[in-house]
């Protein structure tokens, strides 16, 4: 199995387990004269096995990833300074304020609006980049 089915099935694993929990806990107690459609010590097994079946495929994963861990975690940041980038304050010019006590403020901003978002375009093709990279190592490495 490749990385790229083996996040897959971890996905799949994790869908499960909260499938199983949900089974357990919403049939655990019951009304009496009811028929239980699910037995909980079943769910609870079921849920328990396929815990280890995760914890397993994730130790699988990451021993796997050992090579692009900086690959990975640049990837991240870089999506952190992303949204963050995106939500910077670019306002320059006269601003009234919403009460009328308060007197108009002149904001100047360092960085402008063009330029915030010359930075965003070139943060999103870092991104991309990163990802194909990492898309490819998923696709071409093997686990164990």
């Amino acid at each position: 199995m490749n990385l790229k089915q083996a996040l897959k099935q971890k996905n799949r694993l994790v869908g499960l387990i909260n499938e199983e929990y949900k089974k357990a806990s919403q049939y655990n107690s019951i009304e009496k004269g009811y028929t239980r459609p699910y037995s909980a010590k079943e769910a609870i097994d079921n849920w328990r096995n396929l815990t280890e079946q995760l914890i397993t495929l994730k130790c699988k994963i990451q021993i796997a990833n050992q090579p692009v861990y900086d690959k990975i975690f640049r990837l991240a940041e870089l999506k952190t300074q992303a949204r963050q980038m995106k939500e910077l304050t670019c306002v320059t010019g006269t601003h009234t304020s919403r009460w009328p006590d308060e007197k108009s403020v002149v904001k100047f901003a360092e960085i402008g609006i063009v330029e915030r978002d010359q930075m965003v375009t070139n943060i999103e093709t870092q991104i991309e980049n990163l990802q194909d990279e990492l898309d490819t190592w998923n696709h071409e490495t093997l686990i164990n």
